[in-house]
């Protein structure tokens, strides 16, 4: 409408240009607004035709991404299934293999018992057969017994009849005649029992003994309750007792052991009781003359490392014992008590390695005889256990092993070992008799154990006294370091069978009156000598 007009007027030339240019402006500001409106309402149908269409975009991404969950989920749920399977078929041939393992356990357990059981049938009949033999004998010793009965009572009626004796006088007579001979049968009897016992225990015995103790090699080292440090000259002692002796009294003080510095070239000796502290001690000391700063608060120091680097080889040392020997399951506190036996000696004898030593013996022994061998290994080892803490307590080392071995809970079989392993209490089980077995034979074979010499010599000074002792005994020799004595008797006063009676009230009367390892043996000696003279 307004560009009508405007051509109207142009056309005509009615109106004036100022009045084209007036209608121009107003046309523009009417129409201007108009477009401006207009833009803005087709941005805006652009911006909303956008946002539809992002809308629509989103929901199709939502809707896509359900899908792909759902998707998932069902994948996810697949493969759990397939992983519950799995786990279950794991879990049942697990399962099955147990069953089967448990199963051959059982069998073994029930084949070892079979074994047992027939053991003990075939011990059982020898026993019976031993029984057998020992009433038949029995009963033939009455019948020669009736027998002689029956002669005495023929020779005095005959002697009554023909010498006109006394029925008193008789009975002297025959009993001197008589008596030579039944000293003589019992001799001979009692020469056949022991010869017929020996025979199978002595070989069986030594046949288990030879087998474990070939089996068993441990390596032995005398201890003495000494130690020795070497110095690396004389003119280290007197840093040792330093100014005033301040130095050796803080060693002495902190340690417990006494320090001898005596004119041994190049050396101190270490003397203790407790060879823990004596140990200690020589650590501390040697750590001391390497470093070469002594003074109390150094010697504090280093004392205090060597207290803690010995409790490490205590542990270290029983955790080595209970590897060795294949025991589990102790306490940590007795495998640390273990370790305190290596610093511990009997009669020279370390007591860690006789401790492991009984323990492999038991355990050789006990499978000689079908017993229960880690059963035996464990009472074995901790037989002597007592021993760690037996000079910080009050008691025999077995009492104060008993009650370590009862408060870490320990089988009553361990317990009875432990304290019937010097005769202190009666055995209970097997396992108990092969501990004291397997004790003997480490304490007693030659080189274990060492005593002093006024001991052993008056060990052997007793021994001959005691064969002297007897009647009809010419002299006596004690030989082998006192495993043997050899008894030489007057031939006219002790005949053959005076010898065996002898033989055996000697080694009644050793046995109740001396205390000594392993055994001794007696050889009894009657020489009978005749000389004559051609002339």
């Amino acid at each position: 409408m307004p560009d009508k007009f405007f051509s109207i007027l142009v056309a005509d030339g009615s109106f004036p240009w100022v009045y084209v240019l007036v209608a121009v402006a107003v046309t523009a500001v009417i129409v201007g607004p108009l477009c401006f409106a207009l833009a803005i309402l087709i941005r805006k149908r652009g911006y909303e035709a956008k946002v539809g269409s992002a809308e629509q975009r989103s929901a199709e991404i939502v809707e896509e991404a359900t899908r792909n969950a759902q998707k998932i989920a069902s994948s996810a749920k697949k493969e759990a299934l397939l992983e519950a399977k799995e786990e279950n078929l794991r879990a049942k041939n697990d399962l099955d293999r147990e069953i089967k393992e448990r199963r051959a356990e059982v069998q073994r357990y029930e084949k070892r018992v079979t074994q047992k059981e027939e053991n003990l049938d075939r011990k059982l009949e020898s026993l019976e057969k031993k029984e057998a033999r020992m009433t038949q004998k029995e009963q033939d010793l009455d019948h020669k017994l009736q027998e002689a009965d029956e002669v005495c009572r023929k020779q005095i009626e005959e002697l009554e009849r023909i010498s006109g004796f006394t029925s008193d006088k008789a009975k002297e007579y025959l009993l001197e005649s008589v008596k030579d001979d039944v000293k003589h049968e019992t001799a001979v009897m009692i020469r056949e029992l022991e010869s017929e016992a020996k025979e199978t225990a002595d070989k069986k015995a030594k046949e288990l003994i030879v087998n474990a103790i070939q089996k068993c090699a441990a390596d032995h080292v005398a201890e003495a309750t000494i130690s020795v440090v070497q110095l690396p000259n004389d003119e280290m002692k007197g840093r040792i007792i330093g100014r005033e002796g301040r130095n050796i009294r803080t060693i002495e003080t902190l340690t417990g052991i006494d320090l001898i510095i005596d004119d041994t070239p190049e050396a101190v000796i270490l003397s203790g009781f407790d060879p823990i502290r004596r140990e200690v001690a020589r650590i501390a000391l040697e750590r001391l003359v390497v470093d070469g700063r002594i003074h109390p608060a150094r010697i504090e120091e280093m004392v205090e490392k060597a207290q803690k680097e010995v409790e490490t080889i205590i542990r270290d040392e029983g955790e080595a014992a209970v590897l060795k020997t294949g025991v589990h399951g102790l306490h940590p506190e007795m495998v640390r008590l273990l370790g305190k036996m290596k610093f511990r000696t009997s009669y020279g004898q370390n007591a860690l390695k006789h401790s492991i030593e009984v323990s492999l013996l038991s355990g050789l022994l006990a499978g000689e005889m079908g017993a229960d061998v880690r059963l035996a290994k464990r009472a074995g080892l901790l037989h002597d256990i007592g021993k760690s803490v037996d000079h910080e307590m009050e008691g025999t080392h077995v009492q104060i092993g008993v009650d370590i071995c009862k408060k870490y809970k320990e089988s009553p079989v361990v317990i009875n070992a432990v304290a019937s392993h010097h005769g202190d209490c009666e055995a209970t089980s097997l396992i108990a008799c092969i501990v004291q077995a397997a004790d003997t034979i480490s304490a007693a074979r030659p080189g274990a154990r060492r005593e002093t010499l006024d001991t052993y010599t008056n060990r052997l000074n007793q021994l001959e006294d005691i064969a002297n002792s007897f009647k009809g005994v010419e002299k006596s020799f004690a030989i082998q370091a006192g495993r043997e004595v050899r008894v030489m008797v007057i031939p006219e006063q002790v005949n053959d069978d005076d010898m065996v009676l002898i033989a055996r009230d000697l080694s009644k009367k050793i046995e109740s009156e001396l205390e000594y390892p392993g055994q001794i043996k007696i050889s009894m000696i009657r020489e009978s000598r005749v000389t004559d003279y051609a002339k």
